[in-house]
C-alpha cells in the first residue's frame, strides 16, 4: 500500500518568508481593527482629509494659528449642544428644541444681567437652572406622559422661540459684563518668561499628552485582561504617536497666537467629564441599553425612565450653557439667535458615528463630527465657497454619514 508524503513534507518557506508572513499578519491585524472600529477610524480619517484638503486649497490659511483659534472660538457652542445631543441619540430619541432653549437662556441671561444688574455669575446659574427645568419638563412628557421626543421637543423649539420674542420684546439686547465676555472670546493669561509661545498653553498641551498617553495605555491592559483583541505592539506604538504628534500641534499653533481660549477649557472639562461618564458609570451604560435594546436592558431592571428622564435635564442645562456661550461671544441677546443650531448638533452626532436606531456613538464622536462640520464651514468660506453651495455640500455630507450607517448594519446583518 503507498502512502502520499507530499502532503506531510510541504516545501520549506523561502529566505525572508518569516517577515513577510509576520508584515501581513500585522497588515490583517491593522484592517480588522479598522473594519470593528469602522465608525471611529472613518470619522477621524475623514476630518484628516477635509484639512489636508483645505489647508492646500486655501495656500495654508486654514492652519494659520489665528484662524485655528477662530475655528475654536465659533464652533464652541455648537460643540457643547452636540455632546447633549450625541447622549440624546444614543438613548434613542432626538432634541429639536436645542437651538430655541439656547436662544432662550441667552435671552433670560440678557434681562437679567442688562435690565435688572443681576451679577453676572448669579445669572448664569439661574440660566442652567432655567435650561435643566426646560430640559426637565420636555423630559417627563417624554419618559413618564409617554410622549414621541420628536413632537414633544418640536413643540419645545416652539414655545421656546415664542418666549425668546416675548423676554426680548423683539429686540436685541447687549452688551453683557465684560467678564462673561471673556468666558466665550478670551485666552489664558500669559505667565513665566517669553519664549515666543504661550507658555501655559505649551504646559497644557504637554500634560495633555501625558493624559491621552495613559488613558491609551490603560485601556489596552484592560482589553488583555479580558482576553480582548488589542493591536500589535508595533502598530500600538505608531498610534501613540501620531497621537502624539496632533496634540503637539494642536498646541504650538495656539501657542503661537494668544494661547488656548478659555472656552476650550470648558470643552475639555464636557468631554472628559461625560467621557467618563458615558464610558464608565453605570447611568452611562443604561444610556446605552435603553437606546441598544429597550425590552432586554427593562427585563435587566434599568430603569428606562428615569435615565430618559435624566438624559433631557443634561440636554437642557448644554443648551442653556450653550446660549450663553453664544450670547457672550456675539456680546448680545437676540430673538434669532440659535437658528438651526438644532440641525447643526443632529448633523455633527450623526457625523461623529452615532446610530439611527440609538445605542451606538461616543462623547469624543460628537465633537470629531462638529469639528468635521466646522472645518467644512471655515473651509468653504476661505476658499470663497458661497453660502447656498455650503449648504449642498454639508447636506451631502451628512446624507453620506447617514448612508454610511446603514451600509454599515447591512453588512454586519449579513
Amino acid at each position: 500500500m503507498s502512502t502520499d508524503v507530499t502532503a506531510k513534507n510541504p516545501a520549506p518557506a523561502p529566505p525572508g518568508g518569516s517577515r513577510t508572513g509576520e508584515a501581513d499578519g500585522l497588515l490583517r491585524l491593522l484592517l480588522d481593527g479598522m473594519r470593528q472600529n469602522m465608525r471611529q477610524y472613518g470619522m477621524l480619517i475623514a476630518l484628516g482629509v477635509i484639512v489636508a484638503l483645505f489647508a492646500v486649497w486655501s495656500g495654508g490659511d486654514l492652519l494659520l494659528p489665528r484662524n485655528v483659534s477662530n475655528l475654536v472660538l465659533q464652533n464652541s457652542y455648537i460643540l457643547i449642544l452636540a455632546i447633549g445631543m450625541m447622549i440624546v441619540i444614543i438613548a434613542g430619541h432626538i432634541d429639536l428644541s436645542v437651538g430655541s432653549v439656547t436662544a432662550f437662556t441667552g435671552g433670560v441671561a440678557a434681562v437679567l444681567m442688562v435690565q435688572h444688574d443681576i451679577p453676572w455669575p448669579l445669572a448664569v446659574v439661574l440660566c442652567l437652572a432655567i435650561g435643566a427645568v426646560a430640559g426637565a419638563a420636555q423630559g417627563f412628557l417624554i419618559a413618564y406622559a409617554g410622549m414621541p421626543s420628536f413632537i414633544v421637543t418640536l413643540a419645545g423649539m416652539l414655545v421656546f422661540r415664542g418666549l425668546t420674542e416675548v423676554f426680548l420684546k423683539g429686540q436685541t439686547l447687549g452688551p453683557f459684563p465684560e467678564s462673561l465676555q471673556k468666558i466665550a472670546n478670551g485666552f489664558l493669561p500669559e505667565v513665566g518668561p517669553n519664549t515666543n509661545y504661550h507658555n501655559l498653553t505649551v504646559l497644557l498641551g504637554i500634560v495633555l499628552i501625558g493624559f491621552v498617553l495613559w488613558q491609551e495605555v490603560r485601556d489596552r491592559k484592560r482589553q488583555q485582561q479580558y482576553s480582548l483583541d488589542v493591536l500589535p505592539a508595533k502598530l500600538f506604538a505608531v498610534k501613540l504617536t501620531a497621537l502624539t504628534a496632533v496634540v503637539v500641534i494642536f498646541t504650538l499653533l495656539l501657542a503661537s497666537y494668544k494661547g488656548a481660549p478659555v472656552v476650550l477649557l470648558i470643552l475639555a472639562g464636557l468631554l472628559v467629564g461625560f467621557g467618563y461618564l458615558m464610558r464608565n458609570a453605570i447611568v452611562g451604560r443604561h444610556v446605552y441599553a435603553i437606546g441598544g435594546n429597550l425590552p432586554a436592558a427593562k427585563l435587566s431592571g434599568v430603569k428606562d425612565k428615569k435615565v430618559t428622564f435624566l438624559v433631557f435635564l443634561n440636554m437642557g442645562m448644554l443648551a442653556a450653557l450653550a446660549g450663553l456661550v453664544f450670547a457672550a461671544r456675539f456680546n448680545a441677546a437676540s430673538p434669532k439667535a440659535g437658528l438651526n443650531f438644532e440641525l447643526e448638533a443632529i448633523a455633527a452626532s450623526f457625523i461623529g458615528g452615532a446610530s439611527m436606531s440609538g445605542g451606538v456613538g461616543t462623547v469624543l464622536g460628537a465633537i470629531i463630527g462638529g469639528l468635521v462640520l466646522g472645518v467644512l464651514n471655515n473651509g468653504m468660506n476661505l476658499v470663497g465657497i458661497g453660502t447656498d453651495w455650503q449648504q449642498v455640500i454639508k447636506g451631502l455630507v451628512l446624507l453620506a454619514a447617514v448612508g454610511f450607517d446603514v451600509w454599515n448594519k447591512r453588512k454586519v446583518g449579513s
